[in-house]
């Protein structure tokens, strides 16, 4: 068992840096011009690379637990860290849609999810009394990865040029996870995980879990968290030109807007669950999110009122991407953590691709916001009767 004596301070600190350099492949809208200019290609089709990265990324999760068994969190860490980059680096040589879909799509995507569900679970068994604010922390760390890097990679887009920038971003993230991984330690057993207490504990195993309708529950609400964060996030700035009547440069700052608000969020609604209901923190988010998405399927709406609902759903898909975590540890416990989470954490993936594949098929915002809402609504009724399983 690691010795519980360890310096935490430093487990948060090495978390951190991890989960900064994971975050900076959120910067990715910078590259889709540069991209698609350099080579030709359509600006459509360079965008699908950060839809695979996210499904990638989601994927990848389902087999992270067992990696951690296998090669230990620091070894796990440090080669994700490795391929991350390497992915990165690799890019920079590219001059095929289809190759840069596997090194900065698939490669990337993969080897982000697995050191980010493992750090991030093995943080919050360090602190099982603060799981809120503490996923908050390492989550709002993930998110602070794409503020720091949109200036860090646009400086050297602008210098550069694309491909160098991939070369320089591969190197130094794979610097920033490896020195996180340093620091990293596995946390202690959750106690009462010994095979005499183990069946009256609240620990489940990923097959009890899935026995139990709440796993089901939870993945629903997840996956209508991050369907409609992720859709808004993705057709920001066109919703402001279209339906609120905004000038492209001024409905440009709504992609600012959301990155501060999405921090704000992690950190306000993570440690506010810490005191009170988590599943009372989910629903207020839903009521504000589903609020939100109806007003902006108005039009016609004002300058105020739109940067208001896009702060409103960012604010509250930061806070459940955060507080989701804790959920997992508070109903299924801590001992396997990451593998249960990976499982609710498939609602990610596919809710990145579920937005954009249903505005497609019904062409427009305002149809999607529409089953955003009412996916919202349904979300709010089960955060208000869902209990934690009973064995």
């Amino acid at each position: 068992m690691p010795d519980r004596r360890v310096n935490t301070g430093l487990i948060v600190f090495g978390t951190i840096i991890i989960q900064i350099g994971l975050g900076t492949i959120y910067t990715w809208s910078l590259f889709n011009q540069p991209l698609a200019d350099k080579f030709g290609w359509k600006l459509s089709s360079v965008a699908i690379t950060f839809s695979i990265t996210s499904f990638a990324l989601a994927v990848a999760t389902l087999f992270a637990g067992r990696l951690q068994e296998k090669w230990g969190l620091r070894s796990l860490v440090a080669i994700a860290g490795i391929v991350l980059g390497t992915g990165l680096i690799a890019s920079s040589f590219v001059s095929s849609l289809l190759v840069l879909y596997i090194t900065a799509g698939v490669v990337v995507g993969f080897a982000d999810g697995l050191a980010y569900i493992t750090s991030l679970s093995n943080l919050i068994k360090w602190f099982p009394e603060r799981k809120g604010l503490i996923s908050g922390i390492s989550v709002s760390a993930y998110g602070m990865g794409s503020l720091l890097f949109k200036y860090i990679n646009t400086w050297l887009l602008n210098n550069v040029g694309v491909s160098q920038t991939f070369m320089y971003w591969g190197i130094i993230v794979m610097a920033m996870v490896l020195i996180g991984s340093r620091f990293v330690r596995e946390a202690p057993e959750p106690a009462g995980t010994d095979a005499s207490s183990l069946s009256n504990s609240n620990n489940y195993t990923v097959k009890e879990m899935m026995r139990t309708k709440e796993v089901y529950l939870l993945f629903v609400m997840f996956f209508t968290a991050c369907m409609s964060g992720l859709y808004l996030i993705s057709i920001a700035k066109d919703v402001g030109v279209q339906l609120a009547g905004l000038d492209a440069v001024t409905a440009a700052n709504a992609v600012a807007m959301i990155a501060i608000f999405n921090t704000i969020g992690r950190l306000i609604l993570g440690a506010l669950s810490d005191k009170i209901s988590r599943m009372k923190v989910i629903a207020f988010s839903f009521l504000v999110t589903a609020a939100a998405v109806l007003v902006l399927t108005l039009g016609n709406i004002s300058y105020g009122l739109f940067f208001a609902c896009v702060a409103g759903i960012a604010f509250c898909f930061g806070g459940n991407i955060t507080v989701f975590p804790a959920i997992v540890g508070d109903f299924f416990g801590l001992k396997n953590h990451s593998k249960n989470y990976s499982i609710v954490y498939q609602g990610f993936g596919l809710g990145a691709l579920s937005g954009s594949f249903i505005a497609a098929i019904i062409n427009g915002f305002r149809p999607t916001f529409m089953i955003i809402a009412v996916l919202c609504v349904v979300s709010f009724i089960i955060a208000l009767r869902v209990k934690p399983p009973k064995r």
